[in-house]
């Protein structure tokens, strides 16, 4: 697997002050990766299900904690459906995030 990309890793945290307010906040982390586009037959799929599917991402599994989003090319994305691959990789399947246009205002 070539490893040449890098994506974002975002993970939401929520935390409870002193006050009982619950705070949410987003922590990132970078991971290499191999980023191709979905194959036809999950774009098809994808389709019919209400879903956008862009791009397939392996990574190796133990850097993936669960996330449901990420950064790519200063684009975010929902993680929509995972795979366990051979060898320790996985692969996630992602979306583009809702809004006008997908890019990041933080």
């Amino acid at each position: 697997m070539d490893r040449s990309d890098v994506i974002t890793l975002l993970k939401t945290v929520i935390t409870v002050d002193d006050y009982g307010v619950e705070r949410i906040s987003k922590t990132s982390r970078d991971v290499f990766c191999q980023v191709d586009s979905v194959t036809r037959a999950e774009f098809f799929d994808g389709g019919r299900n209400g879903l956008n599917p862009e791009y397939r991402i392996t990574m190796f599994a133990p850097d993936y904690e669960g996330e449901a989003e990420l950064i790519y090319k200063d684009l975010t994305y929902s993680v929509y459906r995972t795979y366990q691959g051979r060898n320790d990789t996985l692969e996630l399947y992602v979306e583009r995030k809702g809004g006008s246009n997908g890019h990041n205002t933080d």
